[in-house]
Protein backbone atom coordinates (compact mmCIF):
# COMPACT_ATOMS: atom_id res chain seq x y z
CA UNK A 1 0.00 0.00 0.00
CA UNK A 2 2.75 2.31 0.61
CA UNK A 3 4.30 1.76 -2.19
CA UNK A 4 1.16 2.50 -4.27
CA UNK A 5 1.19 5.77 -2.42
CA UNK A 6 4.33 6.48 -3.58
CA UNK A 7 3.54 5.61 -7.13
CA UNK A 8 0.58 7.96 -6.65
CA UNK A 9 2.37 10.55 -5.48
CA UNK A 10 5.23 10.10 -8.32
CA UNK A 11 2.43 10.53 -10.91
CA UNK A 12 1.28 13.62 -9.53
CA UNK A 13 -1.48 13.10 -7.10
CA UNK A 14 -1.09 14.62 -4.23
CA UNK A 15 -1.79 12.27 -0.84
CA UNK A 16 -4.65 13.24 1.41
CA UNK A 17 -5.41 12.45 4.91
CA UNK A 18 -3.03 10.69 7.22
CA UNK A 19 -0.78 9.52 4.14
CA UNK A 20 0.51 13.63 4.29
CA UNK A 21 2.55 12.78 7.20
CA UNK A 22 4.29 9.07 6.61
CA UNK A 23 7.24 9.83 3.80
CA UNK A 24 7.69 7.11 1.31
CA UNK A 25 9.57 4.06 1.91
CA UNK A 26 12.91 4.96 0.65
CA UNK A 27 13.17 7.91 2.73
CA UNK A 28 12.22 5.82 5.59
CA UNK A 29 15.13 3.59 4.62
CA UNK A 30 17.84 6.14 4.09
CA UNK A 31 17.09 7.79 7.17
CA UNK A 32 16.79 4.08 9.06
CA UNK A 33 19.99 3.70 7.86
CA UNK A 34 21.68 7.34 8.40
CA UNK A 35 20.26 6.90 12.58
CA UNK A 36 22.12 3.59 12.55
CA UNK A 37 25.63 4.66 11.45
CA UNK A 38 24.97 7.94 14.22
CA UNK A 39 23.62 5.53 16.75
CA UNK A 40 27.13 3.52 16.16
CA UNK A 41 29.19 6.62 15.97
CA UNK A 42 27.58 7.93 19.22
CA UNK A 43 27.58 4.25 20.96
CA UNK A 44 31.32 4.03 19.83
CA UNK A 45 32.81 7.29 20.37
CA UNK A 46 30.77 10.37 21.86
CA UNK A 47 29.01 7.85 24.84
CA UNK A 48 32.78 6.54 25.83
CA UNK A 49 33.69 9.97 26.39
CA UNK A 50 30.38 11.04 27.74
CA UNK A 51 30.64 8.24 30.38
CA UNK A 52 34.64 9.05 30.74
CA UNK A 53 34.11 12.28 31.67
CA UNK A 54 31.54 11.89 33.76
CA UNK A 55 33.05 8.97 36.12
CA UNK A 56 36.06 11.57 36.67
CA UNK A 57 33.34 14.16 38.01
CA UNK A 58 31.89 11.77 39.91
CA UNK A 59 35.48 10.24 41.26
CA UNK A 60 36.60 14.18 41.73
CA UNK A 61 33.24 15.12 43.38
CA UNK A 62 33.26 12.12 45.70
CA UNK A 63 36.90 13.08 46.41
CA UNK A 64 35.61 15.96 47.15
CA UNK A 65 33.15 14.87 49.75
CA UNK A 66 35.77 12.64 51.07
CA UNK A 67 38.19 15.27 51.64
CA UNK A 68 34.97 17.25 53.15
CA UNK A 69 34.19 14.93 55.43
CA UNK A 70 37.89 14.01 56.36
CA UNK A 71 38.12 17.90 57.14
CA UNK A 72 35.19 17.34 58.93
CA UNK A 73 36.32 15.00 61.34
CA UNK A 74 39.36 16.85 61.40
CA UNK A 75 37.71 19.97 62.94
CA UNK A 76 35.41 17.89 65.02
CA UNK A 77 38.99 16.54 66.70
CA UNK A 78 40.64 19.87 66.73
CA UNK A 79 37.51 21.12 68.38
CA UNK A 80 37.08 17.78 70.87
CA UNK A 81 41.25 18.57 71.65
CA UNK A 82 40.39 22.30 71.94
CA UNK A 83 37.81 21.61 74.11
CA UNK A 84 39.72 19.71 76.40
CA UNK A 85 42.67 21.73 76.29
CA UNK A 86 40.27 24.45 77.59
CA UNK A 87 39.06 22.11 80.16
CA UNK A 88 42.59 21.31 81.09
CA UNK A 89 43.74 25.03 81.72
CA UNK A 90 40.44 25.89 83.78
CA UNK A 91 41.08 23.36 86.38
CA UNK A 92 44.57 24.22 86.10
CA UNK A 93 43.12 27.88 87.01
CA UNK A 94 41.61 26.05 89.86
CA UNK A 95 44.38 24.56 91.17
CA UNK A 96 46.37 27.52 90.98
CA UNK A 97 43.76 29.67 92.30
CA UNK A 98 43.65 27.07 95.02
CA UNK A 99 47.25 27.02 96.21
CA UNK A 100 47.42 30.80 96.21
CA UNK A 101 44.54 30.86 98.60
CA UNK A 102 46.04 28.16 100.62
CA UNK A 103 49.80 29.93 100.25
CA UNK A 104 47.87 33.07 101.28
CA UNK A 105 46.30 31.99 104.32
CA UNK A 106 49.54 30.32 105.19
CA UNK A 107 51.31 33.34 104.51
CA UNK A 108 48.73 35.80 106.72
CA UNK A 109 49.23 32.93 109.56
CA UNK A 110 52.89 32.99 109.55
CA UNK A 111 52.61 37.03 109.31
CA UNK A 112 50.20 37.09 112.34
CA UNK A 113 52.24 34.18 114.57
CA UNK A 114 55.13 36.95 113.74
CA UNK A 115 53.71 39.94 114.10
CA UNK A 116 52.41 38.32 117.98
CA UNK A 117 55.88 37.04 118.42
CA UNK A 118 57.24 40.55 117.64
CA UNK A 119 54.22 42.34 119.93
CA UNK A 120 55.53 39.76 123.02
CA UNK A 121 59.27 40.64 122.41
CA UNK A 122 58.62 44.58 122.21
CA UNK A 123 56.38 44.22 125.47
CA UNK A 124 58.66 41.94 127.33
CA UNK A 125 61.63 44.69 126.10
CA UNK A 126 59.70 47.10 127.75
CA UNK A 127 58.56 45.84 130.50
CA UNK A 128 62.47 44.32 131.57
CA UNK A 129 63.27 48.51 130.66
CA UNK A 130 60.68 49.44 132.60
CA UNK A 131 61.91 47.23 135.69
CA UNK A 132 65.31 48.47 134.82
CA UNK A 133 64.50 52.29 135.29
CA UNK A 134 62.42 51.57 138.34
CA UNK A 135 65.15 49.69 139.69
CA UNK A 136 67.50 52.62 138.94
CA UNK A 137 64.81 54.94 139.86
CA UNK A 138 64.38 53.44 143.15
CA UNK A 139 68.36 53.21 144.20
CA UNK A 140 68.34 56.08 143.32
CA UNK A 141 65.52 57.35 145.53
CA UNK A 142 67.16 55.28 148.20
CA UNK A 143 70.55 56.93 147.37
CA UNK A 144 68.82 61.18 147.89
CA UNK A 145 66.73 59.29 150.76
CA UNK A 146 69.25 58.22 152.51
CA UNK A 147 71.47 61.34 152.21
CA UNK A 148 68.54 63.54 152.97
CA UNK A 149 68.02 60.91 156.09
CA UNK A 150 71.76 61.35 157.16
CA UNK A 151 71.36 65.15 156.72
CA UNK A 152 68.31 64.85 159.39
CA UNK A 153 69.33 62.84 161.25
CA UNK A 154 72.62 64.80 161.67
CA UNK A 155 70.66 67.83 162.36
CA UNK A 156 68.42 65.99 164.97
CA UNK A 157 71.21 63.88 166.69
CA UNK A 158 73.82 66.79 166.57
CA UNK A 159 76.51 65.00 165.32
CA UNK A 160 78.07 63.94 162.16
CA UNK A 161 76.95 60.75 160.50
CA UNK A 162 80.18 60.73 157.93
CA UNK A 163 81.28 57.18 158.91
CA UNK A 164 80.06 55.10 155.98
CA UNK A 165 79.55 52.45 157.97
CA UNK A 166 76.93 54.31 160.42
CA UNK A 167 75.17 56.04 157.68
CA UNK A 168 74.40 52.77 155.94
CA UNK A 169 72.76 51.32 159.13
CA UNK A 170 71.25 54.46 159.44
CA UNK A 171 70.11 54.64 156.05
CA UNK A 172 68.94 51.18 155.82
CA UNK A 173 66.94 51.21 159.23
CA UNK A 174 65.00 54.23 157.88
CA UNK A 175 63.91 52.67 154.84
CA UNK A 176 62.75 49.73 156.01
CA UNK A 177 60.85 51.42 158.63
CA UNK A 178 59.44 53.46 154.94
CA UNK A 179 58.57 50.12 153.50
CA UNK A 180 56.69 49.23 156.33
CA UNK A 181 54.94 52.19 156.77
CA UNK A 182 53.86 51.93 153.84
CA UNK A 183 53.08 48.36 153.43
CA UNK A 184 50.43 49.02 156.50
CA UNK A 185 48.82 52.03 154.85
CA UNK A 186 48.00 49.94 151.72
Amino acid sequence: MLHSVTIAAGEGEVPTGIWLFIPPDYDILWSAVALVAIALLFWKKVLPTFTKILDERTELIQGGIAKAESAQAEAQEALAEYTRQLAEARAEAGRIREAARAEGSVIVAELRTKASEDAARILENAQRQIEAERQQAAQSLKAEVGALATDLASRIVGESLADSARQSRVIDRFLDELEASTADQR
